[in-house]
């Protein structure tokens, strides 16, 4: 059976939120069209299959 999760404290909740940290991401250089681009790592091979469109949104 489901049990209610315990009430956490205002001070302890904004605690814990406060630890997390964004990061940039690492672009890279890629080479589509004869023009050079700088993207994303993670997003390389879809560039590269053309999932993505390199003009943007």
């Amino acid at each position: 059976m489901a049990v209610p999760k315990r009430k956490t404290s205002r001070s302890n909740t904004r605690h814990r939120r406060a630890q997390w940290k964004g990061k940039a991401p690492k672009l890279v250089p890629i080479t589509l069209n004869g023009r050079e681009l700088l993207v994303p790592q993670n997003l390389v091979p879809a560039y590269r299959r053309g999932l993505i469109d390199p003009e943007g949104a």
